[in-house]
């Protein structure tokens, strides 16, 4: 066999870098699903068109006060409102799952705001100049990993152990942020409008998490009235925070707010007039030295969209329409090179507001429930019966909310934004780094790392302590703040690097580190039935001859099918101790082992 022949197979028919393989499925199935998409719509789908507008555009203000300060004014509340708007109207009609959420993500702005001091402090070049140049070079990457199905080889190799890293870092960068609004605060303001702020941001948090549990208070309100203020709960605390500073003595004190352009629909940075670049201008060394954070920014989006999207339709949610990710990959590609050559920075899938989407979409599905066999506090056994949900799959909540946040870019509405208090926006920051973090499994395993053995769930066999997944659980944590400092350095750029880095890392060095049991208990593939460490054991079933071993590709296809069955289906499921209180790794009806990564979305 010649030596080349392997990798030309794979670009054959069928083969995993067939060109366009991935592409020509989502064509289909865009066509397939797009008119029905358009046909659901109710009282649900309309709240959660508003709480998506309220928990997509109020963190994204509170990235623009901080790019406003970071990028020398080059990009603010109209730029980041302006590319919001815009990309999630786009994804509303052309993706192929519209459930994704799109905005300005933290990392990003991390990222954008150390090219700034490059550019500014050792290249001596112009930012958006530049920049547009890294964004065009991460369009044509994005559409080349899309023709060549990069989801495929890079996505289907993901484990949680990343995603949960990567999401604990943003939870990170949320409350980073919070502190560097406050310490801005303190720099241009009186010492009692500096308190003032500080009450202003913790109570914006205080009170959004207070109104965020409402429908677990007791019915001292109607169960709707609940159900609107746990909705709405982010807006409630913010607009009322925002009102507080206007009203009585307050209205003397000096207040450090976002700045808008609130005089004509034109780019915050003065002197600029118009929304494009003249990236043309830029000198041809640096048009080629712009792939490498262009390079970066494509690792980066690639990596936080796909997440967004497998997220927002796990399991959990009984996504049941044909779903795919290399059309939205060319869709992210093209909306990000025209962001570049607009000068305003790109939008991406969005963490947590993502699967917050998908959460508010949920409902019973009539007729269909799963029973559970249940051992409560007593030790007495007894069915439970569920009903089974299931989110309603549709494109009016994203197109209205996006829709909305557009229209913000007109003058008026920019003066409202403009009367915001960056303390406020300093809370939400705090309360959206709070909702990150509530859903991440590595929270719920450092609570198990401070509570005493006794009252810790049963491990299952293979073993012998907890002291193994401690040292999993505090390894991720101490990745996590290894990468958030990195951040904070010149090397800042490359952080996404380092996240893709851990793949392999995973792959080939972690099960070194840990036994095979630990690694199945702690972790799982990303996107796909089992985790790494049962290959070892299909590779023993090959060797002795069981037609029932299967290979990565083989799970793969078969995925898909074998989750549409299982949320329709119904059956009993035996839950013990603690994880029947805590965290419902049982859904729909479909049994799975009680592990640590179970609590994903449970942890609330």
């Amino acid at each position: 066999m010649a030596k080349g022949t392997p990798f030309l197979a794979q670009l054959r028919r069928n083969g995993l870098l067939r060109p366009f393989r991935l592409l020509q499925q989502d064509a289909h199935n865009y066509a397939g699903r797009w008119l029905s998409d358009w046909t659901v719509f109710n009282q649900l789908v309309f709240a959660s068109a508003v709480y998506v507008f309220f928990t997509n555009l109020l963190p994204g203000i509170t990235f623009a006060s901080d790019l406003y300060v970071l990028t020398g004014q080059n990009w603010g509340t109209i730029e980041v409102v302006f590319s919001t708007g815009l990309c999630g109207v786009i994804f509303s009609l052309f993706s192929i799952q519209p459930l994704t959420i799109l905005g300005v993500t933290g990392p990003f702005s991390v990222l954008a705001e150390n090219i700034y001091e490059l550019c500014e402090g050792s290249f001596g070049i112009d930012f958006l100049s530049f920049m547009a140049w890294s964004l065009i070079h991460a369009g044509w990457m994005h559409i080349l990993l899309a023709v060549f199905n990069a989801h495929d080889w890079t996505m289907l190799y993901v484990t949680e152990f990343s995603c949960e890293i990567f999401s604990l870092l943003n939870s990170i960068i949320y409350f980073h942020k919070a502190i560097q609004e406050l310490q801005r605060a303190h720099d241009n303001l009186s010492f009692a409008a500096f308190l003032y702020a500080i009450i202003g941001a913790v109570g914006t948090f205080l009170l959004a998490l207070f109104l965020s549990y409402a429908d677990k208070w007791p019915p001292i309100f109607h169960r709707f009235v609940r159900l609107g203020l746990r909705e709405y709960a982010a807006a409630i605390a913010i607009i009322f925070f925002i009102g507080i500073p206007y009203a009585g003595e307050l209205r003397s004190l000096d207040k450090d707010t976002l700045y808008t352009s609130s005089e004509a629909f034109r780019p915050t940075k003065p002197g600029r007039e118009h929304f494009y670049v003249r990236f043309w201008e830029l000198p041809v060394t640096w048009v080629f030295a712009a792939l490498i954070p262009g390079a970066i920014i494509t690792i980066l989006f690639f990596f936080d969209h796909e997440i967004s999207s497998i997220i927002c339709t796990i399991q959990r949610y009984g996504t049941r329409k044909p779903t795919g990710y290399a059309q939205d990959i060319v869709l992210l590609g093209l909306t990000t090179a025209f962001c570049g050559i607009l000068g305003i920075p790109p939008s991406n899938g969005l963490l947590p507001q993502a699967p917050l989407h998908s959460e508010s979409l949920l409902h019973d599905i009539p007729g269909e429930f799963t029973e559970e066999i249940v051992t409560d506090a007593y030790g007495v056994e007894r069915i439970a019966k569920k009903p089974v949900q299931c989110v309603y799959e549709q494109r009016w909540s994203v197109f209205l909310h996006a829709g909305a946040i557009l229209a913000f870019i007109a003058p008026p509405l920019q003066l409202v934004l403009g009367l915001t208090p960056t303390s406020v926006l300093a809370g939400l920051f705090i309360f959206m780094g709070e909702q990150s973090l509530a859903v991440n499994p590595i929270l719920q395993r450092t609570f198990w790392i401070l509570t005493p053995a006794s009252d810790l769930p049963p491990l299952p066999p293979g073993i012998r302590s907890w002291w193994a997944v401690h040292a999993y659980t505090l390894f991720e944590i101490v990745m996590t703040v290894v990468i958030f400092i990195v951040t904070l350095t010149k090397g800042g750029p490359a952080f996404p690097v380092i996240i893709i880095a851990l793949v392999p890392f995973r792959l080939l060095v972690m099960n070194r580190l840990w036994s095979r049991d630990v690694l199945r208990y702690v972790d799982r593939w990303a996107c796909r039935a089992g985790c790494p460490d049962d290959r070892d054991d299909n590779h023993d079933d090959a060797d002795r001859g069981d037609d029932s071993a299967t290979t990565a590709c083989d799970i793969e296809s078969g995925i898909e099918s074998d989750e549409k069955a299982a949320h329709i289906s119904t059956g009993a499921t035996k839950v013990n101790g603690p994880a029947a209180e805590s965290t419902g790794d049982v859904e729909k009806g479909v049994a799975t082992p009680v592990s640590a990564t179970s609590t994903a979305i449970e942890v609330r």
